[in-house]
């Protein structure tokens, strides 16, 4: 037997929706500006504690007029009720009434004290009047209890009552809550008194005053208080924002002035206006301007005289140096018939010219991109092929020294646009370090890929690095250890090379490296070009590292 099938929840209203998205836009929109402006910041601040300061003098100062309010009316309807009170008891007093008077002098009697207390009473909300006989009188004549047509009998409670009849020639008040005809209720005060009345006992005299004329007072003051109140919030808004306008202004300008010249415009200034310490600070920031900006263009154009001297050295050192080796080449191909000295000679002669030759092709490179003349020639590319090409070219020298270079291609088989050239050469480059620095130990390069971006990761088992020697690894001419023999006859300038290659693609190089431990080296490059890469996916990392004590004692 199956159950009743559950009823799904109604679709959220679109209308909600859309006022939950208006907010949340709204709230994004605040929290920006509060960030953001620093005239927002103080004009807010300054509303929201101006706010609470008036509405705290607001509401002491309604609390305090309410309070007289009141005190003064109750003091109005004591004395007029102690008055009527009086009226009514001499009226029934001097009447020639005894034992013997009938029932319609008494009735004359009380219709004539009913009308003299409502003609003694001057309340502006107006006045009830009901006369009652005390319970529990045993007199032979008696007066029918008597009330106006509007007096409202919640008014008199038990408790009212029990007050009047214990404390004779006493006035007993009661706040009361009087109903409308309308609906609603506005406030009001019951008093009582005693009266006697000859042969016929004791009587209580109830008055009911309507206060709405006091509500309405206090009301209205308490309207023009908010009112008041919300004038001088936006009073002081306006002039907080004058003022914020006035001093924020000149440091808005220089903020924005010092963001130009940080983006290269120079030329930009402050204006100085006046003599206070806004215009002073205008001409200091102008004047570190001005000597910035000198400063800046001795070094440019040092830096355009020093590429250009790089560039022309380099191209006049090529025809003498073609000269050379071709002068050389002769010499190294005869050096058989030479003597061993002089064959000697020859071959190191043949060895530097080679090696001067990598130094100014380099130096011709460095200068190019210095100058901003160096284009991609892209192409898509299978990185894992480059990577196969690379290590097949350097694993006679790496046989050589004893290690073994070994190929982790997890990814990367899928195309990439590169320029083969420009990542042949990092590649060759992370290569020759590797066996350099490896100490005949095994080379592992790895290769991967995903949907951003491609990497390869060079790692080798050697001596390492210190920190400091990491920071400045791919600082041009700079050897962690000069004194070392070099395999590879390198310039000084590759691992440089190589970083402006990643660069130029968009990526970036990194390097990992420990003393005892190795180095890793990983290129990352954009699959498509232009794109931004915001991961690598290879690890800087490597997987086989020991932990770093110096991070285990910040954790511990």
């Amino acid at each position: 037997m199956t159950g009743p099938v559950p009823t799904p929840p109604p679709p959220p209203s679109r209308l909600g929706w859309a006022t939950r998205r208006a907010w949340g836009d709204l709230t994004a929109r605040v929290v920006d500006s509060w960030r953001a402006s620093l005239e927002f910041r103080t004009v807010a601040l300054t509303v929201v504690l101006a706010g609470v300061g008036a509405s705290i003098i607001g509401t002491s100062i309604s609390v305090s007029i309410g309070a007289n309010l009141y005190d003064q009316r109750r003091d109005q309807v004591q004395s007029e009720s102690l008055r009527a009170t009086l009226l009514a008891q001499n009226i029934f007093d001097s009447a020639t009434a005894t034992e013997d008077a009938d029932q319609v002098e008494l009735d004359s009697l009380q219709n004539e004290a009913q009308s003299a207390i409502l003609g003694s009473t001057s309340s502006p909300g107006g006045t009830s009047i009901a006369i009652l006989r005390t319970p529990g009188q045993t007199t032979a004549q008696t007066l029918q209890n008597i009330a106006s047509p509007d007096f409202p009998s919640s008014a008199v409670t038990a408790a009212l009552r029990d007050s009047v009849a214990s404390d004779t020639g006493a006035l007993a008040l009661q706040a009361v809550s009087l109903p409308q005809a309308g609906g609603g209720s506005v406030p009001g005060l019951a008093v009582g008194s005693t009266l006697q009345v000859p042969t016929a006992g004791q009587y209580e005299l109830y008055l009911v005053y309507d206060l709405s004329d006091a509500q309405e007072t206090l009301a209205l003051m308490q309207r023009t208080l908010a009112l008041g109140s919300v004038a001088l919030v936006a009073l002081i808004a306006v002039i907080t924002y004058v003022v914020v306008r006035l001093v924020v202004e000149p440091v808005r300008v220089a903020a924005e002035t010092s963001q130009k010249i940080a983006a290269g415009q120079l030329d930009q200034r402050i204006p100085e206006k006046g003599s206070d310490v806004v215009a002073t600070l205008g001409r200091s920031f102008n004047g570190m301007a001005d000597e910035m900006q000198k400063q800046i263009s001795q070094l440019a154009e040092l830096s355009r005289v020093q590429q250009r001297f790089v560039s022309d050295v380099s191209h006049e050192l090529r025809t003498p140096l073609t000269t050379i080796r071709l002068a050389g080449d002769v010499l190294f191909d005869q050096r058989g018939s030479f003597g061993p000295s002089a064959a000697r000679t020859t071959e190191l002669l043949h060895t530097q010219v080679d090696r001067f030759e990598l130094l100014l092709a380099d130096l011709l490179e460095i200068s190019r991109f210095d100058a901003g003349a160096v284009e991609l020639d892209l192409e898509s590319t299978r990185v894992v092929g480059l990577v196969d090409d690379v290590v097949a070219e350097f694993e006679p020298l790496a046989a050589d020294v004893g290690s073994t270079v070994t190929i982790e291609a997890r990814g990367g088989y899928l195309e990439a646009e590169v320029d083969p050239r420009r990542l042949r050469r990092v590649l060759r480059n992370l290569l020759g370090n590797a066996i350099e620095h490896g100490e005949g130990r095994p080379i592992v390069v790895e290769v991967d890929s995903d949907e951003e971006a491609v990497a390869v990761a060079v790692r080798d088992h050697g001596i390492g690095m210190r920190p400091a020697d990491v920071e400045r690894v791919f600082d041009r001419f700079w050897r962690a250890d000069p004194s070392r023999r070099r395999t590879i006859g390198g310039t000084g300038l590759g691992l440089a090379i190589s970083l402006e290659d990643a660069v130029l693609h968009g990526g970036r190089l990194e390097v990992w490296s420990r003393l005892g431990e190795g180095s890793r080296f990983v290129v990352t490059l954009p699959r498509t070009a232009g794109a931004a890469t915001s991961s690598s996916p290879l690890p800087l990392e490597p997987r086989d590292a020991a932990p770093d004590p110096l991070e285990e004692a910040r954790d511990a």
